[in-house]
Formats: structure tokens, C-alpha cells, sequence
């Protein structure tokens, strides 16, 4: 039975999890490009296999017609924009993902990508390593306005974790209502807000120029949740004339990134690597082989 692997360290913090694949007779077949798959490259390497274990690529309902023996996709991570669902259900694809295994590793880098930008800690770091010896005052983040947009799992985390530094937080989120958490529209929010962050799973576009101008002049802003919910080329325009302070993205509409941001000193840019903590990123990869062997066995397959 074989079993493809797209994600690009599958196994390497924690090898138990392609022993238990072994354990259950399953042939494993692991991304060999140490990137992103694309849509061909998918279907070559995942020819002939039941199941998948997916990461972010792109899996449209054309790959899923031409994998046709595909039976379970466990997808490590939250995540499942990336996946034709209703093509998948339409061919009897049993679908599975981990949405609390990440929660911790996202909020504390979120936490982590906030403390960096008002203090200004990356910029700092960036002039030492050219010789310069610049000491730039940043703010504090006790009293900050935080603003949470989308407040599941991984937004009511960040706050739980930012309200010990004394951070007044308010979030919009359409689906949820939270006691003891303001709940604000998403016009307030962006008024009111010295940081705003990101935490939704949708892939519409969300901040575009209009909603940077209703943002604080000198606000943050912080994405680690969906790279297509802001338009990157007004968000470059807003750094570059420093209506806004500062930005940290973790995710982009297009990866690997190549776009100008990269040319700004005022913008943190990491490599799409929320979960990238070794104890979160072991057990989203156990979870999503549990939750593939349990398809399995649903489908009579073990």
C-alpha cells in the first residue's frame, strides 16, 4: 500500500512516525525536492498511491482525477484551502487534518514576530551583521491596542498569551463571540488597533489599500495565517512611504517569496514556518498519520 509524503522535513525531528507507517505495511514515498510540490510533480511521485499525507501544495480536483487508486489524504496541518474538497468528497476521498497540533507554535511566533517589530530587534540585528552600531528605540508592548483578526483556536491563543504584558485586545471574528474579549467591527478594529495580526482560514483577499489607510498611522501589522489575505503590493506601498511602522509575514500569495518587501528594512519575513517548532511540528505529523491509518480502516483498506 503505498503512501506519498509532500511535506518537506516529514519524519526528521521524529522518525517514530514513519515506523509506525512500516509497522502497518505501508510503502512510503517522501517529497525528494526539500520544496513546495507542484501540481505535475504530485502526480508523478504520487502515482499508484491510497494515501496521501499533504502539505500546502496546490491539490485541485485535475490532480485528484489523474490519482485515481487515491483513497485518504491526511493533510499535517490546519490548513485545507489548498485541497479541492468538493472534488475530493465527489470521488469518495476521505479527508483528515490537525488543527490543534499547530496552535501553540503559531501564536508564540506571532508573540515572538510583535516583540521584534516595536522593538525593532530585527532591524538591530541586520545593521550589526554590516558594522553599524545603531541603537533605535522601540516601544513597549504593555498598554499596546492589539487587534486579533479571526479569533479560532490560534487567535484566542494569542491573546491568552499577550494579555500578561498588559495589552489591551479586541478582535473581529464574523463566526465567534468571546466573553470577556472585546469583539469590535473590522473597520473599528483596524482604526483602533496599534498591531494588528492575522489568524483567519479563509483565502479571500481581506486587507487591501483601503483597510492600511484605516489603520493607525505607524501600526504593525502580522500575517501567519493565509498568504492571500492581503494585497502585497499595497502593503509594500504603505512600508515604503512608512505610513505604516512595520510588518511580519510568514506567508505569501505566491511561495517561495521573491517579491520587493524583501527590499524593506521595516518588514520581518520568515519562510512560512508557523508550525516549525520541533515538539508542535511531531505531533501534527503524528496526528496526520493516526488520521490516516483511521481512514484507512474505515475503508476496509487495513
Amino acid at each position: 500500500m503505498k503512501v506519498t509524503i509532500t511535506t518537506t522535513s516529514f519524519g526528521k525531528y521524529d522518525n517514530s512516525v514513519l515506523k509506525l507507517c512500516e509497522d502497518k505495511g505501508l510503502s512510503i514515498v517522501l517529497n525528494p525536492y526539500s520544496r513546495k510540490i507542484l501540481p505535475d510533480e504530485l502526480v508523478e511521485l504520487a502515482k499508484d498511491t491510497i494515501g496521501l499525507i499533504a502539505g500546502t501544495e496546490t491539490i485541485s480536483e485535475e490532480v485528484l482525477l489523474r490519482l485515481p487508486r487515491l483513497k485518504v489524504i491526511s493533510r499535517c496541518g490546519a490548513g485545507m484551502g489548498n485541497i479541492d474538497i468538493k472534488a475530493a468528497k465527489k470521488l469518495n476521498i476521505a479527508l483528515f487534518n490537525t488543527p490543534d497540533a499547530p496552535t501553540g507554535a503559531v501564536a508564540e511566533l506571532t508573540v515572538c514576530l510583535i516583540m521584534s517589530l516595536i522593538r525593532k530587534v530585527f532591524q538591530m540585528d541586520r545593521e550589526i551583521r554590516k558594522g553599524q552600531w545603531n541603537k533605535k528605540m522601540g516601544s513597549l508592548l504593555n498598554g499596546k491596542d492589539i487587534g486579533i483578526i479571526g479569533f479560532g483556536r490560534i487567535g484566542s491563543r494569542v491573546a491568552e498569551l499577550l494579555k500578561p504584558f498588559g495589552c489591551n485586545i479586541a478582535f473581529y471574528d464574523p463566526f465567534v463571540e468571546a466573553s470577556g474579549v472585546t469583539k469590535l467591527s473590522m473597520e473599528d478594529l483596524l482604526r483602533w488597533a496599534d498591531v494588528v495580526s492575522i489568524h483567519v482560514s479563509g483565502q479571500d483577499k481581506i486587507i487591501g489599500e483601503k483597510e492600511l489607510h484605516m489603520m493607525k498611522k505607524g501600526a504593525w501589522l502580522v500575517n501567519v495565517s493565509r498568504g492571500g489575505v492581503i494585497d502585497e503590493e499595497a502593503l509594500y506601498i504603505s512600508l515604503k512611504t512608512q505610513y505604516l511602522a512595520g510588518a511580519a509575514l510568514d506567508v505569501f500569495e505566491h511561495e517561495p517569496y521573491i517579491g520587493p518587501l524583501k527590499d524593506l528594512d521595516n518588514v520581518i519575513l520568515t519562510p512560512h514556518i508557523g508550525s516549525y517548532a520541533r515538539e508542535a511540528r511531531a505531533e501534527m505529523e503524528r496526528q496526520a498519520v493516526e488520521n490516516l491509518i483511521k481512514g484507512f480502516e474505515r475503508a476496509g483498506l487495513l
